[in-house]
């Protein structure tokens, strides 16, 4: 029997999305409802989210910088799709492969790499250029024989995921039927596009992660508003305040916060070269948005962050944050400890907010709670969130 609001699985074991529910997330703000709870804590949903949000779109899944070299290679898994970005020793490209051999579906590369040549599945040996080609399939046609004429390698190549990068963030559409990367996203690669400059990361003092027990969601949406700011960042609310935000709103597209006050200040009395040509509007202000499903951007005047959350399952995700900055020599001796001082404040401000997300988490188990209200003036952005990721399960279903 199904229950009202879950739609309890079939037979086969998939999760079938409530119409009237979904449907209340995109009414207008002050009548519009939250997303439902088993959207938060249901292995179903998270599996179902995984095949209608992320295969169907685009979502970031690594950083260049991750690939520093010719023949880097590393391996990730996005709901449980094995997935090896690696920089071609032959051309320098950035490529996505499916991580599997195409002989018997093998994992081909465990852990990151530098590849001296091709790409060796350790089970048959079968070999791989890096730029996806199969060039050897040893004792294919028996003991000795490397040849079949049954075995046409030309159709065995690995398989290439469909990809794009931007602001060193690798992305992908898994389906390969998502319209054209600078088509759905050019509503912010127009406001942004005075950062299309070059941009750079230390490795050792600009990347951390931080490991948190939520959904992907709630991650989303905290990031999403800065009605919060007075309460759980007091620190950064001393000189960034609640006053000074204003909303960023782009229904179907993305959304985030302005700040009218952002002047850096660190102990060192170092100030990091500012991005160059930006404009007046960019002396003090700066932009926080996330692109969806999963990707958190921050840009001002002096340095830029990029977060990439991994959901690890309905209540687990890892975040990967890495900083740039505008010039190489931000990342020499000189800076270094401004570098630090820089990613410290960062970091905290994050792990101030995993006690919200995990307990917003928890709060998910509450049998009556009904997906939450939204203030209209103050939580504008995280009903663009919800209109959103309740259009897209609907035009799925």
């Amino acid at each position: 029997m199904k229950q009202e609001g879950i739609d309890k699985y079939s037979n086969q074991g998939v999760f079938t999305p409530q119409r009237n529910q979904l449907e209340k997330c995109i009414k207008p703000i002050h009548e519009a409802r939250g997303v439902p709870n088993d959207y938060y804590v249901r292995p179903e949903c998270f599996e179902m989210e995984g095949e209608y949000l992320f295969n169907k779109g685009w979502f970031a899944v690594g950083f260049v910088k991750d690939l520093p070299q010719a023949g880097c290679v590393k391996p990730v898994n996005y709901f449980k799709n094995p997935l090896l970005l690696i920089r071609s020793s032959k051309d320098k490209k950035i490529r996505v492969f499916q991580n599997v051999c195409r002989h018997r579906g093998m994992v081909l590369i465990e852990k990151p790499t530098v590849l001296k040549g091709a790409i060796r599945c350790p089970y048959h040996s079968w070999c791989y250029k890096q730029t996806g080609e199969v060039v050897a399939t040893p004792h294919v046609g028996g003991p000795g024989y490397n040849y079949h004429s049954e075995i046409n390698k030309r159709e065995l190549s690995l398989l290439e995921v469909r990809s794009h990068v931007w602001r060193d963030v690798i992305f992908v559409n898994p389906d390969g039927l998502a319209p054209q990367f600078e088509e759905v996203h050019k509503h912010l690669l127009e406001r942004w596009s005075v950062f299309d400059q070059p941009m750079y990361s230390d490795m050792s003092d600009s990347s951390f992660k931080l490991n948190v027990q939520t959904n992907w969601k709630l991650a989303v949406e905290n990031y999403l508003e800065s009605y919060h700011l007075p309460w759980v960042h007091p620190g950064l609310n001393s000189y960034s305040k609640l006053e000074d935000h204003e909303n960023i709103v782009e229904y179907g597209h993305y959304a985030g916060q302005i700040s009218k006050k952002y002047i850096p200040k660190y102990s060192t009395g170092k100030q990091f070269k500012e991005f160059q040509n930006l404009g007046e509007q960019w002396n003090t202000k700066g932009e926080y948005v996330v692109l969806f499903p999963n990707l958190i951007l921050g840009v001002q005047k002096d340095h830029v962050f990029n977060l990439i959350i991994e959901p690890l399952g309905p209540g687990q995700i890892k975040e990967h944050i890495e900083i740039y900055y505008s010039d190489p020599a931000m990342l020499g001796d000189e800076y270094q400890q401004t570098r630090q001082e820089n990613a410290r404040l960062w970091k905290t401000v994050f792990e101030e907010d995993i006690f919200v997300v995990e307990g917003m988490q928890k709060g998910r188990h509450a049998k009556s709670f009904d997906g939450g209200r939204f203030s209209p003036v103050m939580d504008e952005p995280t009903h663009v969130f919800h209109d959103w990721y309740a259009r897209k399960i609907l035009s799925a279903i």
